[in-house]
């Protein structure tokens, strides 16, 4: 690109101070962390104030109002951010790279070079470590970075603070219908399990429900070609499975249960994540997960899903799983649970109506998680344009539905 220049990162930027505030106990100031900066607003949205003596050991970094500060620690989550005015001076973790932009490269064209695929893409192959992947500073420094005179560079960073501030303005009305997506069907779910008239009777889970399925050797080979689901096969608040494999395919199958669809399974591990399914097929669950069998002419497979989708049901498993370590709903709490169910005929009522709003609860989850990816894919098509000499006045005009 003609009049452009290309250097690495490390020659474009100053060198920031560090300091040490353990060295001053009695002297407060702001601290910014890891998890301090929003990878969705790519803002900083909170600073401890701590005192010197009261410094974590990566408290070292000296920020200044306008620098661009880049998590090392996990790159691809894009910590990305512009330090305000109010923490001039502050200090943030040694997990960031602190860049000070010289005069020849505007901190905001820097900003937004940080965010592109490009440079996202150079440090997912260069981050280490499985459970806590970074990329050092030497490695940052290296990147390449392109870019004209500052006077274009100023352009550039206009058009894309205009088209990115329509982008934004979509997607938090994009957000907003999702969100409204989901509250639809559980305001149903709310309405329905919240009923008391005639022909409801009040029952413990004990008494319409029972875990009857067989413990599975794992020598024997009959059933080694049967799905397995685990709790990691279950979709969150959907009643959906994802990535089912047979139990020879998942390896031994020690403490498996039989299921088949005259159940429902219910995950005990982590019961606010929600995690029922009515599958259609036989198969082999975890230990972690209850294969749980409505009793006959008391309470029908569907509505029981449904129960177990319900808020007042999560509430009251979220209350008996304990804290500690990984939370679990045991067998005793589970069937201690008290609800109010009609008869079979009202429950396939509700039912049909549940199954309807669920499915076109789904469908706007869908079109608007679609859309949130379109608008995520336009983004960075516009920074591709920027950063490649392409983007033009006109690209402002670029439909942002």
């Amino acid at each position: 690109m003609k009049g452009w220049v290309t250097k690495p990162l490390g020659k474009v930027v100053v060198k920031t101070p560090t300091v040490d505030p353990r060295k001053h106990p009695e002297k407060s100031f702001f601290y910014v962390d890891v998890s301090s900066v929003s990878n969705k607003t790519l803002e900083i949205t909170e600073a401890a104030e701590l005192l010197g003596s009261e410094a974590p050991s990566r408290a070292r970094r000296v920020m200044a109002a306008g620098d661009v500060i880049f998590a090392t620690v996990r790159p691809t989550l894009k910590r990305i951010a512009i330090v305000p005015e109010y923490l001039d001076g502050e200090v943030c973790s040694t997990g960031y790279f602190v860049f000070q932009p010289m005069e020849e490269l505007d901190n905001r064209y820097l900003y937004y070079f940080l965010q592109s695929d490009v440079f996202m893409t150079r440090m997912e192959k260069l981050q280490a470590g499985a459970s806590y992947p970074a990329v050092n500073d030497s490695q940052v420094k290296s990147q390449l970075i392109s870019y004209p005179c500052i006077s274009e560079q100023k352009r550039l960073v206009a058009i894309l603070d205009e088209v990115f501030a329509d982008i934004e303005q979509a997607r938090a009305k994009t957000e907003q219908n999702l969100k409204n997506a989901r509250e639809l069907f559980e305001s149903y779910l709310q309405q329905v399990f919240s009923k008391r008239g005639e022909g409801w009777v009040e029952y413990k889970m004990s008494d319409v429900c029972e875990i009857t399925s067989k413990l599975i050797d794992p020598r024997d080979n009959e059933y080694l070609d049967l799905p397995h689901i685990g709790a990691g096969n279950m979709v969150s608040s959907t009643g959906e499975l994802a990535d089912v494999k047979t139990a020879r395919e998942e390896g031994l199958i020690s403490g498996k249960f039989l299921f088949d669809e005259t159940m429902v399974l219910y995950s005990k591990i982590r019961p606010y994540l929600m995690k029922v399914c009515r599958p259609d097929f036989a198969g082999l669950c975890s230990a972690d997960v209850y294969p749980l069998v409505p009793i006959s002419g008391k309470l029908d497979k569907d509505y029981l899903f449904y129960v177990l989708l319900s808020k007042d049901f999560t509430d009251y498993a979220i209350s008996g799983s304990g804290r500690a370590g990984m939370p679990k709903v045991n067998r005793t709490h589970l069937f201690n649970y008290e609800l109010n169910i009609p008869s079979l005929g009202k429950q396939r009522e509700y039912v049909d109506k549940m199954d309807q709003i669920l499915e076109y609860s789904q469908n706007l989850e869908i079109t608007y998680t679609e859309k949130l990816i379109t608008l995520d894919e336009l983004k960075q098509s516009i920074l591709q344009k920027a950063f490649s000499g392409e983007l033009i006045q006109g690209a402002s005009k670029e439909k942002v539905a």
